[in-house]
Protein backbone atom coordinates (compact mmCIF):
# COMPACT_ATOMS: atom_id res chain seq x y z
CA UNK A 1 0.00 0.00 0.00
CA UNK A 2 1.29 3.62 -1.19
CA UNK A 3 1.96 5.73 1.91
CA UNK A 4 -0.39 8.65 2.21
CA UNK A 5 0.74 12.38 1.70
CA UNK A 6 -0.83 12.87 5.12
CA UNK A 7 0.70 13.37 7.98
CA UNK A 8 1.15 10.89 11.45
CA UNK A 9 -0.77 13.37 13.64
CA UNK A 10 -3.32 13.53 10.72
CA UNK A 11 -3.97 10.27 10.65
CA UNK A 12 -3.73 9.40 14.27
CA UNK A 13 -6.10 12.83 14.82
CA UNK A 14 -8.70 10.93 11.39
CA UNK A 15 -8.62 7.32 13.56
CA UNK A 16 -9.51 8.71 16.99
CA UNK A 17 -12.66 10.46 15.32
CA UNK A 18 -13.49 7.03 13.53
CA UNK A 19 -13.79 5.71 16.44
CA UNK A 20 -17.36 4.08 17.46
CA UNK A 21 -18.60 4.83 13.77
CA UNK A 22 -19.56 1.21 12.24
CA UNK A 23 -19.46 0.05 8.56
CA UNK A 24 -21.11 -2.45 6.46
CA UNK A 25 -19.77 -4.64 4.08
CA UNK A 26 -20.97 -3.92 0.57
CA UNK A 27 -21.72 -6.90 -0.05
CA UNK A 28 -22.98 -10.59 1.84
CA UNK A 29 -20.50 -13.68 2.24
CA UNK A 30 -22.43 -16.91 1.19
CA UNK A 31 -21.28 -19.47 2.99
CA UNK A 32 -21.07 -22.56 0.36
CA UNK A 33 -21.68 -26.27 1.43
CA UNK A 34 -18.46 -27.16 -0.56
CA UNK A 35 -16.25 -24.03 0.94
CA UNK A 36 -16.87 -25.59 4.04
CA UNK A 37 -15.46 -29.03 3.44
CA UNK A 38 -12.68 -27.98 1.77
CA UNK A 39 -11.74 -25.39 4.51
CA UNK A 40 -12.50 -28.13 6.90
CA UNK A 41 -10.13 -30.42 5.14
CA UNK A 42 -7.33 -27.81 4.76
CA UNK A 43 -7.22 -26.88 8.50
CA UNK A 44 -6.89 -30.35 8.73
CA UNK A 45 -10.10 -30.73 11.09
CA UNK A 46 -11.93 -34.11 11.05
CA UNK A 47 -15.27 -33.51 12.94
CA UNK A 48 -17.85 -35.21 10.67
CA UNK A 49 -20.46 -32.39 11.41
CA UNK A 50 -17.88 -30.17 8.79
CA UNK A 51 -18.40 -32.92 5.63
CA UNK A 52 -21.99 -34.74 6.46
CA UNK A 53 -25.28 -33.41 6.90
CA UNK A 54 -26.44 -36.20 8.99
CA UNK A 55 -23.67 -35.83 11.32
CA UNK A 56 -24.55 -31.90 11.57
CA UNK A 57 -28.26 -32.39 12.35
CA UNK A 58 -27.22 -35.84 14.75
CA UNK A 59 -25.98 -32.42 16.65
CA UNK A 60 -29.02 -30.00 16.23
CA UNK A 61 -28.00 -28.07 13.03
CA UNK A 62 -29.35 -28.60 9.70
CA UNK A 63 -26.67 -28.77 7.38
CA UNK A 64 -22.77 -28.99 7.92
CA UNK A 65 -21.44 -26.43 9.83
CA UNK A 66 -17.77 -24.31 9.61
CA UNK A 67 -14.93 -24.96 11.80
CA UNK A 68 -14.64 -22.02 14.12
CA UNK A 69 -11.45 -20.68 12.39
CA UNK A 70 -13.74 -20.12 9.60
CA UNK A 71 -14.69 -16.83 10.31
CA UNK A 72 -11.29 -15.67 9.55
CA UNK A 73 -11.80 -16.04 5.84
CA UNK A 74 -14.17 -13.14 6.34
CA UNK A 75 -11.90 -11.44 9.06
CA UNK A 76 -9.33 -11.01 6.11
CA UNK A 77 -12.46 -8.89 3.92
CA UNK A 78 -13.13 -6.72 6.93
CA UNK A 79 -9.81 -5.73 8.17
CA UNK A 80 -8.88 -5.13 4.65
CA UNK A 81 -11.97 -3.51 4.17
CA UNK A 82 -11.18 -1.34 7.35
CA UNK A 83 -7.60 -0.41 6.58
CA UNK A 84 -8.36 0.22 2.24
CA UNK A 85 -11.43 2.24 2.16
CA UNK A 86 -11.88 3.65 6.01
CA UNK A 87 -8.94 3.69 8.02
CA UNK A 88 -6.71 4.75 5.00
CA UNK A 89 -3.35 6.29 5.06
CA UNK A 90 -1.91 3.39 6.94
CA UNK A 91 1.19 1.10 5.81
CA UNK A 92 -0.53 -2.69 5.68
CA UNK A 93 3.25 -3.52 5.57
CA UNK A 94 4.04 -1.78 8.90
CA UNK A 95 0.92 -3.33 10.81
CA UNK A 96 0.96 -6.65 12.96
CA UNK A 97 -1.95 -8.29 14.96
CA UNK A 98 -1.51 -8.82 18.21
CA UNK A 99 -4.87 -10.02 20.03
CA UNK A 100 -7.95 -11.46 19.04
CA UNK A 101 -10.67 -12.16 21.37
CA UNK A 102 -13.80 -14.13 19.27
CA UNK A 103 -17.21 -14.38 20.82
CA UNK A 104 -19.22 -16.90 18.98
CA UNK A 105 -22.69 -16.83 18.84
CA UNK A 106 -23.92 -20.03 17.05
CA UNK A 107 -22.00 -22.14 14.18
CA UNK A 108 -21.79 -20.80 10.73
CA UNK A 109 -23.40 -22.85 8.64
CA UNK A 110 -23.63 -23.96 4.78
CA UNK A 111 -26.30 -21.55 3.39
CA UNK A 112 -25.84 -18.78 5.60
CA UNK A 113 -25.43 -15.12 3.80
CA UNK A 114 -23.38 -13.25 6.23
CA UNK A 115 -22.93 -9.54 6.58
CA UNK A 116 -19.98 -8.11 8.41
CA UNK A 117 -20.15 -4.41 10.30
CA UNK A 118 -17.29 -3.05 10.76
CA UNK A 119 -15.79 -0.74 13.60
CA UNK A 120 -13.11 1.04 14.98
CA UNK A 121 -13.64 0.16 18.21
CA UNK A 122 -11.09 2.03 19.91
CA UNK A 123 -7.35 3.84 19.16
CA UNK A 124 -4.23 4.85 20.67
CA UNK A 125 -0.96 5.89 20.51
CA UNK A 126 1.76 4.90 23.11
CA UNK A 127 5.69 4.26 22.01
CA UNK A 128 6.23 5.60 18.63
CA UNK A 129 3.02 2.77 17.91
CA UNK A 130 -0.02 2.71 17.11
CA UNK A 131 -2.45 0.40 18.49
CA UNK A 132 -6.21 0.15 16.55
CA UNK A 133 -8.77 -2.14 18.04
CA UNK A 134 -11.61 -3.26 15.23
CA UNK A 135 -14.45 -4.96 15.61
CA UNK A 136 -16.42 -7.29 13.30
CA UNK A 137 -19.89 -8.43 13.88
CA UNK A 138 -21.43 -11.01 11.69
CA UNK A 139 -25.09 -11.47 11.06
CA UNK A 140 -26.59 -13.83 9.25
CA UNK A 141 -30.11 -12.55 7.21
CA UNK A 142 -32.35 -12.86 9.53
CA UNK A 143 -29.76 -10.19 11.42
CA UNK A 144 -28.83 -12.45 14.08
CA UNK A 145 -25.36 -12.14 15.54
CA UNK A 146 -22.96 -15.19 14.61
CA UNK A 147 -19.79 -13.71 15.50
CA UNK A 148 -18.25 -11.05 17.44
CA UNK A 149 -14.70 -10.53 17.33
CA UNK A 150 -12.31 -7.96 18.38
CA UNK A 151 -8.56 -7.29 17.37
CA UNK A 152 -5.67 -5.52 18.24
CA UNK A 153 -3.52 -4.35 15.66
CA UNK A 154 -0.31 -2.46 16.38
CA UNK A 155 1.12 -0.21 13.71
CA UNK A 156 4.51 1.70 13.68
CA UNK A 157 3.56 5.43 13.95
CA UNK A 158 6.34 7.30 11.25
CA UNK A 159 6.53 8.49 7.97
CA UNK A 160 8.74 6.23 6.68
CA UNK A 161 8.85 1.85 6.45
CA UNK A 162 12.02 0.64 8.21
CA UNK A 163 13.37 -1.28 5.13
CA UNK A 164 15.62 -3.48 7.17
CA UNK A 165 12.73 -4.68 9.60
CA UNK A 166 10.42 -5.49 6.41
CA UNK A 167 13.02 -7.17 5.06
CA UNK A 168 13.45 -9.56 8.48
CA UNK A 169 9.96 -10.11 8.71
CA UNK A 170 9.55 -11.19 4.89
CA UNK A 171 12.69 -13.35 5.39
CA UNK A 172 10.61 -15.10 8.79
CA UNK A 173 7.07 -15.12 6.72
CA UNK A 174 8.14 -16.02 3.19
CA UNK A 175 11.47 -18.28 4.06
CA UNK A 176 11.46 -20.74 1.20
CA UNK A 177 11.97 -24.55 2.62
Amino acid sequence: MTRSAESTDDRASRAARLVGYSYRMPDYYEVGREKVREYAAAVQNDHPAHYDEKAAQDLGYPTVIAPLTFVSVMGILAQKYLLEQILTGFDLSQILQTDQKLVFHRPIRAGDRLTLDVSLDSFRQTAGSDIIVTKNVVRDATGETVITTLTTLVGRTGEEPDAERIRRIKDVMMREP
